[in-house]
């Protein structure tokens, strides 16, 4: 037994009466993502759990752009948001989509406190088979859809391409640019001849693709990911290292998908996810609300089949994308509900 899995019966139903009783009253509100991939499961079954506990009832915004969501946190506007790390950072520094705060992003930014972590998935590259793309090289001169027009995942996406196979947007790729939620539409009506995403594992997005024909799915090449050059990334907030084995990936063999990689094990960047609250929300509030999900991790890895593979319940620093430049630490009632369920929070995201 883990320790994590001794924390969780630790917590037991006693505890869940506790806090229940409560919080039973409060009402918060919430924003995340588009369907189909971690940041809106995670926010969904918090949403779900906390209010079958009688913690507090979510009124949950999807679909959202998750810079603006963060700042609505920092703001006091929005009680909860999913959020990449990297936002975290370039709003302490006045930087990217938070260029227009400038010093006075650290202050908005300092108010944010996480509650867990979790991780989007990996950058990769799919395309229909027929496409015949099977190498990131053979990007050049195609139309990639890469992100939506603004935010973290373009850059990671465009970044992803350049270290993979040395090309530049809009030099050796034309780029296209969408919202999340039109891409189920454009993996399937031909106007993309590839895309580079962050891929769960399994994910929702290549499924779809599927409607189309048969999907391959690149990982970048072992020699590229472990050379010091994309390690260096690993440096940057916000950015994980992922590797996966075909086998836990959750596709079928003959399936209508399958893995382009010199050993069977899919490699990428990561990105670092946690949602994250206002520094004053209450102790308790934060402790109960982190609790009750800790509580319910295997609910939320049995409904959702790819939350098996975002590093959910993992708070190591180099897994996890917190300590170092990252200036987001964990809520003092939330460290308090990791502690309680046995699993020790580094003391450099405290």
């Amino acid at each position: 037994m883990t320790k994590l899995t001794r924390g969780l019966a630790a917590l037991g139903l006693s505890g869940v009466l506790a806090v229940s009783a409560a919080h039973a009253q409060s009402n918060l509100t919430a924003e995340t993502s588009s369907p189909g991939n971690s940041p809106h499961a995670s926010i969904l079954h918090l949403a779900e759990v906390a209010s079958a506990a009688g913690i507090a009832d979510l009124q949950v915004q999807d679909g959202q752009t998750l810079t603006n969501s963060v700042l609505n946190v920092a703001e006091g506007r929005t009680d909860i948001s999913a959020m990449p790390l990297i936002l975290g950072f370039l709003m302490s520094k006045g930087r990217g989509p938070y260029s227009k705060l400038g010093e006075a992003g650290a202050e908005k930014a300092a108010n944010l406190r996480a509650l867990y972590p979790y991780n989007a998935g990996a950058y990769g590259l799919i395309a229909l088979e027929s496409e015949g793309i099977d190498s990131w090289d053979k990007l050049k001169g195609k139309n990639v859809w890469n992100g939506p027009p603004r935010g973290a995942a373009l850059v990671n996406a465009r970044q992803a391409i350049f270290l993979a196979a040395g090309f530049k947007d809009g030099e050796d790729y034309t780029g296209h640019q969408a919202n999340w939620g039109q891409l189920p539409t454009l993996l399937v009506d031909g106007s993309m001849d590839a895309f580079v995403f962050p891929l769960t594992f399994p994910s929702a997005r290549a499924v779809t693709m599927q409607a189309a024909g048969n999907v391959v799915m690149v990982s970048t090449p072992k020699d590229v990911f472990e050379s010091e050059a994309y390690q260096k990334i690993f440096n940057a907030p916000g950015n994980v290292p992922i590797v996966i084995g075909w086998d836990e990936m959750g596709y079928e063999d003959g399936k209508g998908i399958r893995l382009q990689s010199e050993d069977n094990t899919f490699r990428g960047l990561g990105t670092a996810f946690a949602d994250v609250v206002h520094k004053d929300m209450s102790d308790d509030m934060a402790k109960a609300l982190t609790a009750e999900y800790i509580r319910t991790i295997p609910q939320l890895k049995e409904k959702t089949a790819y939350m098996k593979n975002v590093g959910v319940g993992i708070l190591d620093p180099k897994l996890s994308g917190f300590c170092g430049i990252n200036p987001v630490k964990y809520h003092p009632g939330a460290i308090a509900a990791w502690e309680e369920a046995g699993v020790t929070v580094p003391d450099c995201a405290k």
